[in-house]
């Protein structure tokens, strides 16, 4: 077995020879990186040769690309593929490919090499090392066929890079103590779907969502927590502290999806630490504080048009009016509720105390792809961007479309596809403000009538609310002057506004310093997403913690993806910040 001082103290030869397998047929990464030893930890020698890779020429990283054998290609055929893409492409069953999908995987590798003029590379023992299925494999394939050159050199090496992450946890050994258990759990809570045949779906109070509530209950009382359901469906286990008058440190984030979601948003940030508190009990160690974890029920919006409801109970801010919002079916907030046996006059008392709070971090999926653009597995939130979301109705006059002449239509569509248009342009005016219009319909719309109706939402979102408030105003006034020139009537219902939430610097600090002990560099940057931390801020000081975003940063989506590596490193960053919290008064 390698070790790392075997690496660290060995002659440069050596060096290299030892690491000959970890980047293919390309023993110049080991030699460049070689003259940075010693290395403090495996993650900082991962590093260092990723480092080397992405300060490689253009020719050379194509070099690197090209060395790389084809998937199920000739080389697999013929048995001359190296001892490391024998057993990876034999983790994803590839050498057992039925006739039919080894003919798909060749049309693909030629219509790839012929687009790019280097071989498609993914690292096929996927996400969590234990190796993707031959749909999986094909299914990427087809994906990223479609990109174009730069973003596909772009990818393929960062999938290098994880190929190679993975080869040297294996050289050395590495076991992961809390990835695979993170990455495991996720994908048992996903198979609970408000969809059993699609995508992850899971609104608030229908029957998957309250598995959901259970499954987490179960693992936190095994991981050694005190837990119990509310009264709005938060999971809450406390993991109590021996110390005299002990304060609260807080935790968590939300177990609901958007529809056709992703399996790490929100999820992560409660399983995480759920993983942390089950190894700390193991070993019989206490905290100098209680730590609490809150996997809260609903933060999406989806099927309530309501956000934040777990979280803005537990700071005391729930709007009892809203028990009255009705879903699409007509089931009334309250109902739901009732029906899933909670008791909406308790509600009040999930209330925390401000006072014996010592403050709430959140570990989250970035969402995004600037951790993943600067291989960064972690970074520090400096400031979560504010919200202002409202819902558009628009109602000209449904006319003849063969007959009504173009200067005499009240199109409700044309309005809407212009107040698009608006959006983009005035909310690329900044450089932390953007604007989506995320829902666009034509209610009874027929291909030969002109749109008498049109609903569209608008999200307006930035760091500064200043920015922000600004943009919304020119928006809403471009509205109005859009409608009015098309005699087009315009209704507007504002369903969110939400106050840009800084982060704790003190908190920030100490997350900082637990990365760069962890081996890591530390990188801050800005969350667009809203979050529960930006609920919780109402009431304590608040931290976040992003975590790489794979897929090029997709979320939202069943293509959200994020690495063992990455969990495991996450939850060692956040164990350590808990470890040395007591260091630092509040």
């Amino acid at each position: 077995m390698t070790t790392l001082h075997e690496l660290n103290s060995c002659d440069a030869a050596t060096f290299i020879d030892r690491l000959r397998g970890i980047y293919e047929h390309s023993p110049w990464i080991p030699e460049r990186a070689a003259v940075q030893r010693p290395f403090a930890n495996e993650t900082a020698l991962k590093l260092a040769l990723q480092s080397v890779v992405s300060a490689a020429t253009l020719d050379e990283q194509l070099g690197l690309i090209r060395a790389h054998p084809e998937l199920a290609g000739k080389a697999a055929v013929a048995g001359q593929l190296t001892a490391e893409s024998t057993s990876e492409q034999a983790k994803s069953g590839l050498h057992l490919c039925s006739a039919e999908e080894f003919a798909v995987l060749h049309q693909l590798n030629a219509d790839y090499n012929a687009k790019f003029g280097f071989p498609f590379i993914l690292a096929v023992k996927g996400p969590t090392g234990q190796g993707l299925t031959r749909q999986a494999v094909i299914a990427a394939f087809k994906r990223r066929l479609k990109n174009q050159r730069a973003d596909e050199i772009a990818e393929c090496l960062r999938q290098i890079k994880r190929i190679a992450e993975i080869r040297l946890n294996d050289l050395l050994s590495v076991q992961l103590e809390f990835g695979p258990a993170i990455m495991q759990w996720s994908e048992e809570l996903a198979a609970w779907s408000d969809d059993d045949s699609g995508p992850l779906t899971c609104a608030y109070m229908t029957p998957a969502h309250r598995q959901t509530a259970a499954q987490i209950l179960e693992w936190m009382r095994a991981a050694g927590m005190d837990a119990h359901i509310d009264a709005v469906g938060n999971v809450a286990g406390v993991y109590r502290s021996d110390a005299l008058n002990a304060k609260t440190l807080m935790t968590g984030s939300h177990y609901d999806t958007v529809r056709n979601g992703g399996k790490y948003d929100g999820r992560l940030g409660i399983l995480l630490p759920i993983a942390l508190v089950r190894h700390l009990h193991q070993r019989g160690e206490k905290l100098p504080f209680h730590f609490e974890i809150v996997a809260f029920a609903e933060e999406e919006g989806v099927r309530f048009k309501s956000t934040f409801l777990g979280s803005t109970a537990v700071t005391g801010h729930f709007d009892l009016s809203l028990l009255d919002q009705t879903d699409a079916d007509g089931v009334s907030m309250r109902d739901a509720l009732l029906a899933a046996g909670h008791d909406v006059t308790r509600i009040s008392a999930i209330a925390r105390n401000p006072a014996d709070l010592l403050g709430f971090v959140e570990v989250h999926i970035e969402q995004g792809p600037v951790l993943l653009e600067r291989d960064l597995a972690l970074g520090v939130v400096t400031a979560i961007a504010g919200s202002s979301r409202y819902l558009v109705d628009l109602t000209g006059l449904a006319s003849h479309a063969g007959t009504t002449p173009m200067t005499m239509r009240k199109d409700a569509a044309a309005a809407a596809a212009e107040i698009v248009l608006l959006v983009e342009q005035r909310c690329a005016q900044a450089p932390s403000l953007v604007g989506t219009v995320g829902q666009l319909q034509v209610p009874g719309g027929s291909v030969n009538v002109i749109p008498g109706a049109c609903k569209l939402s608008l999200d307006i979102r930035a760091a500064d609310d200043a920015v922000r408030v600004a943009a919304v105003k020119d928006v809403l006034d471009g509205i109005a002057a859009i409608c009015a020139r098309r005699q087009v009537e315009v209704s507007l219902q504002q369903i969110v506004d939400a106050k840009a939430a800084p982060c704790a610097p003190r908190l920030m600090q100490q997350f900082g310093d637990a990365i760069e002990r962890a081996g890591l560099p530390r990188y801050d940057l800005l969350s667009g997403a809203g979050h529960d931390a930006m609920a919780m801020a109402a009431v304590t000081d608040v931290a976040m913690l992003f975590t790489r975003c794979g897929n090029g940063g997709i979320s939202h989506n069943p293509l959200e993806t994020m690495t063992a590596d990455d969990a495991d490193i996450a939850a060692r960053v956040l164990l350590d910040f808990l470890r040395q919290y007591n260091h630092h008064e509040k």
